[in-house]
């Protein structure tokens, strides 16, 4: 359930769903690659996307638990278009292959919902030796293709206001690898940051191409998920406490199936969405407003995600 739902210009609010707010658009011909979808709001946006026309690629880790989702919405939705591919996001090996492999396809890309992501976990290192969530919610090498359809494609960033909460100096360069200083909550918020800072200077970049792709990001709102498996025995019971009083899986996917296809949000590119609605400057911290530090953010992305020579 959600107890708060005021309705913004579009005319929705955080109370719908995302069935509601995609209702009556038809994405058949589009082309959309989701993370993380196997299970909470990350399977609700692909199945809703799915139903609406859009041939689904569900980009998962676990290949075998996708197709079991796969199957499991194919039951109810015998026409939709679902594909399940391995990339695991922990792992730029990974995404490289990833990439190849869609790209040999010969499939359009139209949107790009990076939904992955992970909540407060100990300190781990990735497998290419970068601090696990700045990995996982942050470098993720994004594939897009121009459209030669004049179709606008469109990039959506999961991000969270937690993003205003991280560390004091925002983002850690010199330290993305420091056990010692490392706090879960605080890289959390580092990594959301980073997810903003991506979607300013990537929404900057396209624009100045003139490319026909759009870059915003949004926060889901509190959901009740398990994103939290990872945390502490009170953060568990605060979010049994949270599957009470937090938004739905349903209604915690609508925003970003709002983004992803609503008429509303052509054209609108590298802005901070929220309960179905475009967010004001104000919504978002001074430091994800930072065009300099996004630049930062991009070159010192660069050099983390090259490949070996």
């Amino acid at each position: 359930m959600w107890i708060f739902g005021i309705k913004g210009k579009t005319g929705f609010s955080s109370n719908n769903t995302a069935e509601e707010v995609t209702e009556g658009i038809d994405g058949t011909g589009l082309t959309a690659i989701v993370t993380g979808s196997t299970n909470g709001i990350g399977l609700e946006t692909a199945r809703v996307l799915a139903l609406r026309g859009v041939h689904v690629i569900m980009a998962v880790r676990n290949v075998k638990a996708g197709e079991r989702v796969k199957d499991k919405l194919l039951k109810n939705m015998p026409d939709a278009k679902i594909d399940v591919m391995e990339l695991d996001l922990n792992s730029q090996v990974s995404i490289r292959k990833f990439a190849q492999e869609y790209i040999s396809l010969f499939l359009p890309l139209n949107i790009l919902v990076n939904n992955a992501g992970i909540n407060g976990p100990p300190f781990s290192i990735s497998e290419d030796g970068i601090e696990q969530q700045f990995a996982v919610n942050h470098l993720d090498t994004m594939k897009k293709s121009a459209s030669e359809r004049g179709i606008e494609g469109r990039i959506v960033n999961v991000s969270s206001t937690l993003h205003a909460y991280g560390y004091k100096e925002g983002i850690r360069f010199d330290k993305i690898n420091d056990e010692k200083s490392y706090n879960p909550t605080d890289a959390y918020g580092q990594s959301k940051l980073c997810t903003m800072l991506h979607i300013l200077e990537l929404s900057r970049r396209l624009k100045e191409e003139g490319v026909n792709i759009t870059a915003n990001s949004l926060h889901p709102g509190m959901v009740a998920t398990n994103i939290r498996k990872d945390q502490s025995t009170v953060s568990k019971f605060i979010g049994v406490i949270g599957r009470i009083v937090f938004k739905n899986v349903q209604q915690g996917a609508s925003t970003t199936c709002f983004v992803a296809l609503s008429p509303q949000v052509k054209g609108v590119s590298g802005e901070y969405f929220m309960g179905n609605n475009q967010k004001s400057p104000k919504a978002s911290s001074s430091m994800a407003k930072d065009t300099d530090l996004a630049k930062k953010l991009w070159d010192f992305s660069l050099t983390l995600t090259q490949p070996p020579q």
